[in-house]
Formats: C-alpha cells, structure tokens, sequence
C-alpha cells in the first residue's frame, strides 16, 4: 500500500518535514483559534469566544469529576491545551490532502512523556519525595519489594499506554480513509467522515480524561493509598 498523498508531500517526502509542516499548521490553527476567540471579549459570549468557553467549561467538568473544581482549575491550561492539539491534529487528518500530526509516533510519545513527567512533577512538589514514592509500596508492608517495582513498571507503561494509544488509533483512521477515497472517491466517504470526525474528538477526551486522571492521582496521595 502507498504513502498517504499530501499536498506537503508534493514539496517532500521526507518523514521528518511531513510530520514538522503538519505539526505547524496545527499549531498555527490553535495560536489562531485563541487569538480570534480572545480578541473581543464580550459579557455575553458570540461565535468562536462561545465555543472556546464552552469547550474550557466541558474540559473544567470533566475535571472536576476526577480531582474537584479547585485543583480541575489548576491544571485546565495544560489539559485544554493539550485536547485543542490532539483534537485539532487529529481532524487535520480527516481533511484529503493532509495528514494527522498524531499519526506520527514523534508527536504522541512527545505528549506522553510531557504528562508523565508533569504529573510526576506535581506529585513530587505537593506531597514531597518521601511521601510521593512511599505510596508505591502499598499498604503491606511485607509485599514492599514486589509491590514497588510492579508499580514502577505500571507508571513507565502510561507512557506507552497514552502514546501508541492515540497514535495507533488515528494511525488505522488515516489507513482507513486511504483505502475509502481509493475505492469510492466522491459522495459515498461521507458517511465515513462522520465517524471519523467523531473519533478525532474522542481520541482528544481520551487522552486529556487520561492526563487528569493521572493528574489527580498523583496529588491524591496519603498514607493507606
């Protein structure tokens, strides 16, 4: 089967400047998303604020259900902003011509390895290192030994499990709209698209219900858990 045809791909092949053009023009549609939502703020949201604030009250919810409204505020920059690349990366890629920033192994380990090292980081700075470590010994104490590298090895697999998640997903919706648009290239991959767009916005709640989540058990920390 052929590579993906992209328009960028008719400057170059090279895996790297695919995946850098791609990346940039999802950045770029995000830094504009904010700019034009921000620009005239009003009392009573209209047009892009209104869907920028109802997308931050959605992300706000879902986070208050994991770690309660006031530590969900804290970290809503880092989840909103991470669901607006995800979700932006992944609808780039239902778009014919384009490809999935997150249908790039690069792009999804990066974001993972940003979530655990953060989480990581925040379960460190408000409990401290003792307190942090001591809960991945488990409440027995005569099962330390076996309980501690179990646990070192669950942390480490987040980053494989977020990672090759969200990439091997949109990885098979890339694969899957190639051979639709092979096989019935006008009207009938538009029922498809639908489905595809719905498991562009999913995949972005996955990963960003998985960062609170990993958030708020971090933080959570006490001496029977």
């Amino acid at each position: 089967m052929g590579e993906l045809f992209t328009f960028f791909g008719l400057i170059s092949h090279d895996h790297t400047f695919i995946y850098a053009t791609h990346l940039a023009l999802v950045v770029l549609i995000v830094l504009v998303l904010a700019k034009v939502a921000t620009a005239n703020m009003q009392v009573v949201p209209r047009g892009t604020q209104n869907v920028m604030e109802a997308y931050l009250g959605g992300v706000l919810a879902m986070g208050a259900d994991v770690m309660g409204k006031e530590e969900a505020r804290k970290y809503l920059p880092l989840v909103a902003t991470i669901g607006l690349l995800v979700g932006v990366a992944n609808i780039v890629g239902v778009i014919p011509g384009f490809e999935a920033p997150s249908s790039f192994l690069d792009f999804t380990l990066a974001l993972a390895l940003v979530v655990f090292f953060y989480y990581n980081f925040e379960g460190i700075r408000k409990n401290g290192v003792v307190a942090y470590f001591k809960h991945f010994l488990g409440p027995v104490w005569w099962l330390y030994w076996l309980m501690f590298p179990i646990e070192i090895v669950s942390h480490i697999s987040r980053i494989i499990s977020l990672s090759f998640r969200l990439f091997g997903n949109v990885k098979g919706d890339d694969m899957f709209l190639m051979v639709l648009l092979m096989l019935a290239p006008w009207l009938l991959p538009m029922i498809p698209f639908a489905l595809l767009l719905f498991m562009a916005f999913l995949q972005a709640f996955i990963f960003m219900m998985l960062t609170y989540v990993y958030l708020g058990g971090a933080i959570a920390v006490s001496d029977d858990h």
